[in-house]
């Protein structure tokens, strides 16, 4: 008798508990869909009021910049119908497209014209040049600055970075002036008897204007990577035995490795697309590419040639930026934004 009723007993509840299980997930499952549609309905308002947010300074760059970029490209191509055809009229030897069929006969024309070679010659020589004399400077100011600072290191980082509020025009034709045949240099060195080279009008005039006008925020950079540097790893180094260039080489460097790659970057690209400087202060043959394009558009009144150097140009600088967008991708990878 007692084995039936406990027999009794445990199957009810076992039936009523096996019901309450197998129900809930269905009203659970039943309850959470209109949570999912509701969160899924907010998430897609919040991209649609993000993108129109966003939609009016990408709809200007994109008037502003990106049309007229695309035009450009279709006039090098040979297309010089529609919106290019008041340029391609008044330029001079245009190479036009064959219908629909563009044609390369402006870039061929370019890359073998010996004078556009020296300039592409120059111009990549000078940016490399300039890129490694700013860097090595500003990494030198901001490893005085970590491992030394006082007085001397303060009074460095606001020396580096005067050049920022003097414009490019003045201090170019202070350059010109300081390295010219009667300039300050030549004159110390004619008190005691010494000659000095005259720079004016040279490419060595062209590397220190560069190296001037993107010394500011290239130091700015790397000094604010390298002062981000945890001085706890830096003890723990020199308690480890390691030396001081041990030190930089393995602790410092690497971990301001994106500030200084994101800083040559910049200096690169600033150099490589500059006309302020060599237009003042470099030589009229060889020079930069963008002298050579402005000499191009307005002196030889060769439009189409001048937007060829100009992608040349564009070409050169997207894949210097390509290790601009890795490093960032490496920023935020390490941060753990992505």
């Amino acid at each position: 008798m007692t084995e039936q009723v406990t027999g009794q007993v445990t199957g009810q509840v076992t039936g009523q508990v096996t019901g309450q299980v197998t129900a809930e997930p269905a009203a659970a499952d039943g309850e959470a869909r209109p949570a999912v549609r509701r969160y899924a309905g907010r998430d897609r308002s919040g991209r649609t009021r993000g993108f129109l947010m966003a939609l009016p300074p990408i709809a200007l760059i994109a008037m502003f910049v990106g049309f007229p970029v695309l035009l450009a490209f279709g006039f090098s191509l040979g297309f010089t119908g529609g919106l290019n055809r008041t340029v391609a009229i008044i330029g001079q030897n245009v190479h036009a497209a064959d219908g629909l069929i563009p044609t390369f006969a402006a870039y061929a024309e370019m890359f073998t014209n010996a004078r556009f070679l020296g300039d592409l010659s120059v111009t990549v020589v000078v940016t490399l040049i300039s890129t490694a004399l700013v860097i090595s400077l500003a990494v030198g100011i901001g490893l005085y600055l970590k491992f030394v600072g006082g007085l001397l290191g303060k009074i460095l980082s606001t020396l580096a970075v005067i050049p920022l509020f003097i414009p490019v025009v003045i201090a170019s034709w202070a350059i010109l002036g300081f390295y010219s045949a009667n300039g300050f240099l030549r004159s110390v060195a004619a008190q005691v008897g010494l000659g000095f080279p005259i720079w004016s009008y040279t490419l060595v005039t062209i590397v220190i204007g560069s190296v001037w006008t993107s010394l500011p925020f290239a130091t700015l950079l790397v000094t604010s990577g390298m002062q981000a540097v945890p001085q706890a790893m830096i003890d723990a180094a020199r308690d480890a035995g390691a030396s001081f260039w041990r030190v930089v080489v393995s602790v410092v460097v690497p971990m301001a490795g994106v500030p200084i790659v994101i800083a040559t970057t910049f200096t690169a690209i600033g150099v490589l697309g500059s006309f302020t400087v060599p237009y003042f202060t470099g030589p009229n043959s060889p020079n930069m590419l963008g002298v050579d394009m402005a000499n191009y558009f307005t002196a030889f009144n060769q439009p189409q040639q001048a937007v060829v150097i100009a992608f040349v140009v564009f070409a050169i600088a997207a894949g210097i930026a390509a290790v601009y967008v890795w490093a960032n991708f490496r920023s935020a990878k390490e941060s753990g934004a992505v």
